[in-house]
């Protein structure tokens, strides 16, 4: 796997490093990019990442079948009915609160898959605290008196029963059947001994034209699609690389961890074990997989409503669009995103087919003649960014994160990854159509270094304080900036 990979990304690593003097020449690469990602192979995460989906959904299935069995059987016992009243009224109380505790207590994770008996503990608890706020409810609405104690006692040991045995069978034919494994790991190697390696997908740095001390977009690039759709990342490399290699891995938004060696007679105790020895956390992704979940399932929901009540407006736009100036109704620019792999981003075409600037050297300004009359006007209410909602959709981008800059946007002259390198680490997620930075205010041309510098400090802050709670504000706030003074 890896090595194909390797042999595609590594042909002619010269190519795309000392050639990139201009934003032309960075605009061609990126675009050659983009058209070879449908092909470039990737890791085994996507299966496995499968697997845990699926696997917590029949968790879930279980769990939901424990419970709706516990009081269904105590329905029988008390009353020789499955359908009698009292267990159905309990069971539509139980099941949905249980359901929302199970989750809170991350009853559905790797670790659970990991470890069967950590599930059936998170499980045990999650039903024991939906039974004791069931229990508290009863007492306060004033119903425990006439509620039946032995239908909600059986259903809850019951359920308790059944959830755990469900549970423990499930997870040991699981595990056997994955051999215990639900993450994709990859070991990256850089100018460092190595021993029998154990690890299944192993990358040589200098092989793959990998190299921390070139901060130049090819090498994100590569490392994006060399590295991003593994879970995590395993790196040996010499004391003095190290440093390096952390700048350049941050951005990948996946956990990084480094074999330090020399901390082997230590133990692992504040560190991470490896099957080949200690290693330090030195990155972790902002969202773990169920938070990618929940800000997927919140991208989809908001973006698909939101199409549908802007769907007049947008082919009101469209059609205004083409019969005020000649050429497409739709602009697309690459643009960078999650793992710092290109993509297309789409936009309402605002300028003369004469004036594209694909490589986004020139920030559109006050005033700029490029502009159609139509076009000005979308640009000042932020009209043009509604086909993102696309984007959205089709996975490219989210509502909230990072805004994804054209792949020659500069600041006095200076490449923004020039002028901080810190700029790599805003790929460690989805880039959106609205962020943290866009909602303080810094958006617009930037005509001056503390332009970018703000909006790479307001994005590094979105990442490190992520929550869905955040997200929803961020939202919000962005009503009032859509009409700003430097949208233009």
């Amino acid at each position: 796997m890896a090595s194909s990979v390797i042999s595609l990304l590594s042909g002619s690593p010269a190519s795309g490093t000392g050639a990139m003097t201009s934003t032309a020449s960075i605009f061609n690469f990126f675009e050659e990019s983009a058209r070879r990602a449908g092909s470039l192979p990737t890791s085994n995460r996507g299966p496995l990442a499968i697997v845990r989906m699926r696997s917590y959904a029949l968790l879930l299935a279980i769990d939901a079948a424990a419970i709706a069995s516990g009081f269904l059987l105590a329905n029988l016992v008390r009353f020789g009915s499955t359908l009698a009243t009292p267990g159905l009224t309990y069971l539509a109380a139980f099941m949905p609160v249980f359901l929302a505790l199970a989750f809170s207590q991350a009853a559905y994770s790797v670790e659970v898959l990991k470890t069967p008996r950590l599930g059936q503990g998170r499980a045990l608890k999650a039903l024991a605290l939906t039974a004791g706020a069931l229990l508290l409810g009863l007492f306060y609405a004033k119903t425990s008196a006439v509620m039946s104690r032995a239908v909600f006692g059986v259903g809850v040991f019951a359920a308790a029963a059944l959830l755990v045995s469900g549970r423990y069978a499930f997870g040991r034919y699981l595990g056997a059947r994955h051999k215990w494994t639900f993450q994709s790991d990859v070991f990256l190697v850089d100018h460092a001994p190595v021993g029998r390696l154990r690890h299944k997908n192993v990358i040589y740095a200098e092989s793959a034209g990998l190299n921390p001390y070139r901060n130049t977009p090819d090498m994100a690039h590569r490392l994006g699609a060399l590295l991003n759709d593994f879970d995590r990342v395993v790196l040996n490399c010499e004391p003095k690389r190290r440093s390096a290699w952390v700048k350049r891995l941050r951005g990948l938004g996946v956990d990084v961890e480094v074999l330090t060696p020399e901390m082997d007679s230590l133990g692992a105790l504040a560190l991470r074990g490896t099957e080949d020895g200690a290693a330090v956390l030195v990155a972790a992704g902002p969202l773990g997989f169920r938070d990618r979940i929940i800000k997927r399932s919140l991208d989809l929901a908001v973006a698909s409503a939101m199409l549908l009540a802007v769907a007049p407006l947008m082919l009101l736009i469209a059609l205004s669009v083409k019969v005020t100036s000649p050429g497409p109704m739709l602009f697309k620019q690459m643009r960078i995103g999650r793992g710092n792999i290109p993509f297309w981003v789409l936009k309402f075409r605002t300028m003369r087919v004469d004036a594209y600037d694909h490589a986004g050297s020139q920030s559109a300004s006050k005033g700029d003649s490029r502009l159609t009359p139509v076009g000005a006007f979308l640009r000042r209410t932020s009209l043009d960014e509604l086909p993102q909602l696309l984007n959205v959709l089709k996975g490219d981008m989210s509502i909230v994160g990072p805004r994804p800059h054209a792949v020659g946007s500069t600041a006095e002259d200076n490449l923004f990854w020039d002028i901080d390198e810190r700029y790599w680490e805003r790929g460690a997620v989805k880039p959106g159509i609205t962020g943290l930075a866009q909602v303080r205010g810094h958006r617009g041309a930037t005509s001056k270094t503390k332009d970018l510098t703000d909006r790479v400090l307001s994005d590094l802050e979105y990442l490190a304080n992520w929550s869905l709670s955040k997200d929803i504000v961020i939202m919000a706030r962005t009503a009032r900036v859509l009409v700003h003074p430097n949208a233009f």
